[in-house]
């Protein structure tokens, strides 16, 4: 049940928001390592939560909710799932480009849907499955350029590693969004975007704990390259801020399937930053392979 009409402005600028930022990132992947690069977003998006959160209260008022044990263990559990599914997407978009490794982690809905189905009983319905084989068509399509002559050709590009990071990207995404959704449904408190905002404060400071003491940790030389490009670091960060408090909020006014499905259109301005803003040029084939995994991943919603 729709709480309020600002779902859908909000879902859109989600959309832009992690387009945009996704496309900074893969900039930054030429100076930072994959960790480095992920890390940022957390680093960086701390203080604009905050600052979107202390404008929230100015505005709107209310008061900061108690936050749980519970509540806690859900955010860094969130937290650690989407690390994970940006490192694999950084790790994709290494092998096949921007455009393609964002279209494969796009599979996030479809596997959205399943995991629904396997862990919390959620049944969809036929016109739902109608759509996963279509997604699955359009993953294969663009995995293979429409270059497969044989059904050897298929297997081996459905395990090639942009297709690999790219799903695995997608599954890690997915369960976020569940285990983040249950976290702002933990919070107290009346006000649905007040619990997103504090959701993504906590969410990102406990990410900036996890990832920063695994670069410490492991990739210690990388630590004042994070610092040196703070001008282009800054930006992915505010835009990651920006865009997660867009979806937390989305999340938080409309049912998660239909916030998912409107914000599909983030592969229409994946292509356009594909092509204007990093040069690359997808072709004819990936760009429709793309839009038929799109046009599944949506069917998929729709017949939830």
């Amino acid at each position: 049940m729709i709480l309020s009409p600002l779902w859908l402005p909000v879902t859109l600028a989600a959309a832009l928001f992690q387009c945009w930022r996704t496309a900074l990132q893969q900039k930054l992947r030429g100076q930072l390592s994959v960790n480095a690069a992920a890390v940022v977003r957390y680093l960086y998006g701390v203080p604009v939560g905050a600052l979107l959160l202390a404008l929230y209260l100015l505005f709107a008022g209310g008061t900061l909710p108690a936050p749980t044990a519970w509540f806690l263990l859900l955010c860094a559990a969130g937290g650690l799932g989407q690390i994970l599914g940006t490192n694999l997407l950084i790790m994709a978009f290494g092998h096949r480009g921007f455009a393609v490794g964002t279209a494969y982690a796009k599979t996030e809905a479809v596997q959205g849907a399943a995991l629904a189905l396997v862990l919390l009983g959620e049944r969809i319905s036929a016109l739902a499955w109608v759509g996963i084989g279509i997604s699955v068509a359009g993953v294969l399509w663009l995995s293979l350029a429409g270059k497969a002559r044989s059904a050897g050709e298929v297997l081996r590009a459905t395990v090639q590693p942009a297709a690999l990071c790219g799903l695995a990207s997608g599954f890690f995404f997915a369960l976020t969004a569940v285990l983040i959704k249950a976290a702002n449904q933990e919070l107290p408190g009346e006000d649905p975007i007040l619990r997103a905002l504090v959701t993504l404060v906590v969410t990102n400071v406990l990410q900036t704990m996890m990832q920063g003491g695994w670069l410490l940790w492991r990739e210690p030389e990388q630590v004042p390259a994070v610092f040196r490009t703070w001008r282009s670091s800054a930006q992915v960060g505010a835009l990651s801020a920006c865009g997660s408090a867009c979806w937390f909020t989305g999340f938080a006014l409309a049912p998660v399937a239909l916030v998912r499905a409107v914000g599909q259109v983030e592969i229409l301005f994946t292509l356009l930053f594909s092509r204007f803003y990093l040069r690359e040029s997808p072709t004819r084939a990936e760009v429709a392979g793309a839009l038929i995994l799109v046009a599944g991943v949506v069917l998929v919603l729709a017949g939830r």
